[in-house]
């Protein structure tokens, strides 16, 4: 009995030890650069009192378990470290491959030489390891049932840098072919950069950044080429990252001006870590990475109901004969306040919805569904109706300040009346889109402006406020101030529009944006490059694809689904809620 149970427990051994597939990359002896001080291995393995160097020096690949549900992709998990070892392991051993199976990709890793190489640039062993690893992977395509031309990479801090290589260079060969294998191409078709490190020129050297990614002269690293077989990119990046996250704008810089498909999530307050997976997801359900794309739904379909709403009061902007430049073409501005049910916050959100300053409707899709949402979690609203069309051309006045001035009373008004509600003055954020998102960034940028000359007690009140919502803001810089952009924002004079003063009272944002928005993503991205150069903690999500109002009609398990989503994680941030 004992011998028999001995038996099948060393054939159980030997059956779990074949199911683990690892793959040299490199014919013995024709590993390019072989350096004696370096290793392949986890840092998990690597740091164990027994580990033996002399048996890890050949980089490998690691096919993990097909999936339950194949998708016909494949995408390769690329641990960080610094380049001097791979310190990734709970991502590329549970997290990235729990994740990316359960949608149905063939998960493979990628198990590179660290630490960095002497006499060469620090990624060189590496980028030579995930060239051959796609090649390789390439060509167990077929065999293994995905797609040759589905093959993605995910990687975090150095990873990512090793993953950007892998997405923008793959016409670059990093090592002389050594056989057949390397006559197979080596580019991938998406990349996922968690926190990329060394993407600036002034870390590119393998440092933090040592100037925070700021300067004239902080470029992008020109180690990347950003060839013709460059794929689409999603970006994760925390504010606070001393890898700084100002790679991560431009690189997706870089990819707008080459008309390729990319997303960029910058959150607040956050350092060097791996954040944003499930926008990562929702970027690749957008492509269509993962499958046919569920059919769109209408936003206004989905929220259609007031029933978490307690009450309505609707009040008029201005004291009667008291409005500043009266326009005879212009509607009466007037507010309604939307108060919740159950009430979770004193924090009071204003909205308001675009419309190119020629109308603006507070009813809309732009407005409505967003209050539903709010009144919901428990938030009070007030939604806005300012003055359009815009001031007739006689008048000698800007698109935007009759609703600049009555943005600007409806803060105060709304700090005036508060407590009456039992609210908080000082916790009040805006939100608007398109040229609402405009008017949005007037309000937070500039509240130190007077728009109009008071009129009464109420405008003694300041009219600032503790943050702002901009969603997909128009006529934000010079190449787009009145109408389309000429260029998409991308070029370095394409520059935020002058009215916006960014004065000592500018609060930090929550922007999300379309990709190829015409009104560009750049009006958003430089809007928050200004912010964290002020030392402005904002947060950002462009959306691969998808175009002006994007959350109109939108398709499940997307960013333009889930958009109200951030707004409701973000307010939660700003204003404290009841649990």
């Amino acid at each position: 009995m004992k011998r028999a149970l001995l038996s099948i427990l060393l054939l159980s051994t030997v059956l779990f030890a074949g199911a683990v597939e690892r793959v040299n990359l490199w014919p013995k002896g024709k590993m390019p650069d072989p350096q004696d001080h370096q290793i392949a291995a986890l840092r998990n393995e690597s740091s164990e009192p027994d580990f033996k160097p002399e048996k890890h020096r050949a980089p490998y690949i690691e096919w993990l378990d097909a999936p339950e549900k194949p998708n016909g992709g494949c995408v390769i998990l690329i641990s960080g470290g610094g380049y001097n070892n791979l310190a990734d392991v709970k991502h590329v051993t549970k997290i990235w491959p729990e994740k990316f199976s359960s949608l149905g990709f063939q998960c493979v890793k990628l198990i590179y030489r660290t630490p960095r190489p002497n006499g060469l640039p620090i990624y060189q062993s590496a980028w030579e390891d995930g060239q051959r690893a796609v090649r390789l992977v390439r060509s167990e395509a077929a065999k293994r049932g995905f797609d040759p031309d589905k093959i993605g990479v995910v990687g975090m801090s150095a990873g990512s840098h090793l993953s950007l290589l892998l997405a923008a260079n793959s016409e670059t060969p990093a090592y002389e072919p050594v056989d057949k294998k390397d006559e197979i191409p080596c580019n991938i078709a998406w990349a996922i950069l968690h926190a990329p490190a060394y993407v600036t020129t002034d870390s590119e050297a393998g440092s933090r950044a040592t100037r925070e990614g700021y300067g004239a002269d902080v470029r992008i690293s020109s180690v990347f080429k950003f060839d013709s077989s460059t794929c689409p990119i999603s970006m994760q990046h925390g504010g606070l990252d001393p890898y700084t996250p100002n790679g991560s704008t431009l690189i997706y810089r870089e990819l707008r001006r080459r008309g390729i498909p990319a997303e960029v999530h910058l959150y607040p307050n956050f350092g060097h870590k791996a954040l944003g997976l499930d926008r990562a997801v929702e970027f690749l359900h957008q492509m269509g990475f993962t499958g046919p794309l569920e059919p769109e739904e209408k936003l206004m379909d989905r929220y259609t109901s007031d029933s978490d709403r307690e009450k309505v009061v609707k009040e008029p902007v201005w004291p009667e004969g008291k409005m500043p430049n009266p326009q005879e073409n212009q509607c009466e501005p007037y507010i309604e306040w939307h108060f919740p049910k159950v009430m979770k916050t004193t924090a009071i959100q204003i909205i308001y919805s675009g419309g190119g300053y020629s109308h603006n409707d507070p009813d809309d899709f732009e407005v409505a569904p967003a209050r539903r949402y709010l009144n919901a979690m428990g938030m009070t609203v007030v939604t806005l109706k300012y003055r359009t069309p815009r001031p007739l051309p006689e008048s000698g006045l800007a698109k935007h300040t009759t609703a600049w001035q009555d943005l600007q009373r409806t803060i105060r008004l709304v700090r005036s009346e508060a407590a009456s509600y039992g609210l908080d003055p000082e916790h009040i954020g805006i939100m608007g889109s398109s040229a609402g998102g405009h008017l949005t960034l007037m309000g937070v940028t500039s509240s130190r402006h007077n728009s109009y000359l008071p009129k009464d007690d109420i405008d003694k009140l300041p009219c600032n406020v503790q943050w702002g919502i901009g969603i997909y803001p128009a006529y934000s810089l010079t190449d787009n101030a009145d109408f389309h952009a000429l260029h998409g924002g991308n070029l370095d004079e394409d520059i935020l529009v002058p009215e916006f003063s960014f004065d000592l009272d500018t609060a930090p944002m929550l922007m999300i944006h379309g990709d190829a928005d015409p009104w560009p993503a750049m009006n958003s991205v430089k809007v928050w490059e200004k912010m964290r150069a002020m030392g402005i903690q904002s947060e950002l999500h462009t959306l691969a694809l998808r175009p002006h109002c994007f959350q109109r009609s939108a398709s499940p398990g997307t960013g333009s689904y889930t958009w109200l989503d951030r707004i409701g994680e973000y307010v939660k941030t700003m204003a404290k809620f009841d649990e």
